[in-house]
């Protein structure tokens, strides 16, 4: 699950570099937008980092993180409720026989 989270959180930060200004990006990570995959792996770039030069009023994506891991989670408890619900009683024909 947290391979979805991941995948989470590059979507989110590449969402957040839409609506900041390449200049600020700059001038807070030294680096320019092209190495942002080895920043995010270095962790120099993260949500809330980005967060501080996001203009007023873009919404933080950070609690929408693990969506898609709940998401997930729920589909297998589902699955699983439904496989539960079709259990029936084993038929006395296979039954074994004592002598």
């Amino acid at each position: 699950f947290l391979y979805l989270r991941s995948l989470s959180e590059k979507a989110a930060i590449t969402d957040l570099l839409s609506k900041i200004d390449p200049a600020a990006f700059l001038e807070k990570f030294g680096s320019d937008v092209s190495a942002l995959d080895t920043l995010i792996e270095a962790k120099t770039v993260t949500v809330a980092k980005l967060m501080e030069i996001a203009p007023a009023g873009v919404i933080d994506p950070t609690p929408f993180l693990y969506d898609t891991s709940f998401y997930t989670i729920a589909a297998a408890i589902s699955v699983g409720a439904v496989a539960h619900a079709m259990i029936k009683p084993v038929d006395p024909k296979w039954y074994e026989k004592v002598d």
